[in-house]
């Protein structure tokens, strides 16, 4: 294809997307109608998108169809599983069971500035429960919102804390790890506890300390030290059960990570070579929590009803798996007008493309996410390209999925059209711009952590 007509029919793709995404348009029509578009003009060019095939019709959906066999098969099948024992989880009580239990001890803290921390990193480990950063802010206003106020904390330091308690937590069980790791050839263990870990909890426990001061200072300046005040909240239901009951429900959530987490700790120290998948751990752990409500429930038919959650929550992950191989598309239409590959010819005989593709690619992150309040489009979108810039940059591809993964999630509690910040804002009646003043510098604080960790480790 025509160099020219190559470049500005990326650059149009690309704007596409984003104007797309500022309109809060849905991200995987736009993905799989811009990639297609993009396949059916380097096909009128003469360029192959299906092997011994040439039709302009057909082609484009062709490509779509194989993308979606190859997902399914690998990633795509991953986040399913997970979607349904996350749903599974969610329907008998497990998850209202962790919240309760790990929330309860803040009450006796009174504190506030002591509070910000603790409920931060309080956040970070119930996103393993809870990957949405959406949901999360809603139960967490729900439940902690009051104490906070009780204890005294101002409403935009409680605001700000909760609007910012889904970032990194390293997860074998985030959609967008598994998708990684697959396309990194790994096992999504391997990334998370190996890779993800090293940069993400020193990125978290930097941002843990940054809140402390910067809401204390914020508060100072607002003359909103020792703000008490009474906090509206929606009735929860109350845990009812034992000691036995509690504890064995708030761990159910987390039992799939823990057996990875084991397995893992196990081959390091004994040299085994105890492999695990996230989909067999994820099995297991759903048999397990089954076998608990018969011995609660003691009613195998009403147990039996409510495994068909899980696959209904199979089928609400879909969306995730749909995003991935809209991604992908997009993608294949940008490597069938030719622009991959001459974007890797040209980082292959740039000076310093090493340290030039990660913080290009970071900007470009920043910029989305703070447009468009979309943490993860951008780095579903990149995932089939890691491999290969990486590649032609002479880097590690861990450098650029921990760089551009990290700070997509970690930015999104900085931009105040994002869902998260905006239901902060209607739950406290603060102005979305505000809590994005008090999410600014923590948040700062983690990307430029993340950024410093990466290069240190992975360039």
């Amino acid at each position: 294809m025509n160099p020219l007509l190559m470049y500005s029919v990326a650059i149009l793709a690309v704007a596409l997307v984003i104007y797309m995404l500022l309109k809060k348009a849905d991200v995987k029509i736009t993905l799989f109608g811009v990639g297609m578009v993009l396949m059916i003009i380097a096909i009128l060019n003469g360029v192959e998108v299906v092997e011994g095939s040439n039709n302009v019709f057909i082609d484009p959906i062709v490509s779509v169809i194989d993308a979606f066999k190859s997902q399914l098969g690998r990633a795509g099948f991953i986040i399913l599983i997970l979607g349904g024992y996350t749903a599974y989880m969610s329907k008998i009580g497990a998850n209202e069971v962790t919240v309760s239990v790990l929330t309860k001890p803040l009450k006796n803290i009174s504190s506030p500035y002591v509070l910000v921390p603790i409920v931060f990193l309080l956040g970070q480990l119930l996103s393993l429960v809870i990957p949405s950063a959406s949901n999360l802010a809603i139960i967490l206003l729900a439940t902690l919102y009051p104490v906070l106020k009780a204890s005294g904390m101002s409403n935009l330091t409680a605001a700000g804390v909760i609007a910012t308690t889904a970032t990194v937590m390293p997860t074998p069980l985030g959609s967008d790890n598994v998708a990684i790791a697959e396309a990194l050839d790994m096992s999504v263990t391997e990334y998370v506890f190996q890779h993800h870990a090293r940069i993400s909890i020193p990125a978290i426990l930097v941002m843990a300390v940054v809140h402390f001061f910067w809401q204390k200072y914020m508060d100072k300046k607002a003359g909103l030290i020792n703000e008490k005040g009474i906090a509206e909240t929606t009735e929860i239901k109350e845990i009812k059960g034992g000691a036995l009951f509690k504890t064995v429900y708030a761990i159910l959530p987390l039992l799939p990570i823990l057996i990875l987490l084991g397995s893992f700790v196990v081959n390091q120290f004994t040299k085994s070579n105890l492999n695990l998948s996230v989909e067999v751990v994820s099995v297991i752990s759903f048999i397990i929590a089954l076998v608990c409500e018969l011995f609660r429930r003691r009613d195998g038919k009403v147990v039996l009803e409510e495994t068909d959650s899980f696959f209904k929550g199979m089928g609400n992950a879909m969306g995730t798996v749909a995003l991935l191989v809209a991604a992908t598309t997009f993608v294949n239409g940008l490597k069938a007008i030719g622009l991959i590959d001459s974007l890797q010819t040209a980082m292959t005989t740039a000076n310093a493309s090493g340290v030039i593709l990660p913080l290009i690619l970071v900007g470009l992150t920043a910029l989305i996410v703070l447009l468009s309040g979309s943490g993860t489009a951008l780095t579903f979108a990149m995932i089939p390209l890691y491999a290969p810039l990486a590649a032609a940059a002479s880097i590690s591809p861990l450098l650029l999925t921990l760089t551009v993964g990290l700070t997509g999630n970690i930015l999104r509690a900085m931009s105040p059209v994002s869902a998260v910040v905006n239901i902060v804002a209607g739950s406290t009646k603060e102005e979305p711009i505000d809590i994005v003043k008090r999410t600014a510098v923590p948040m700062l604080a983690g990307v430029v952590t993340v950024l410093v960790l990466s290069v240190i480790f992975y360039l």
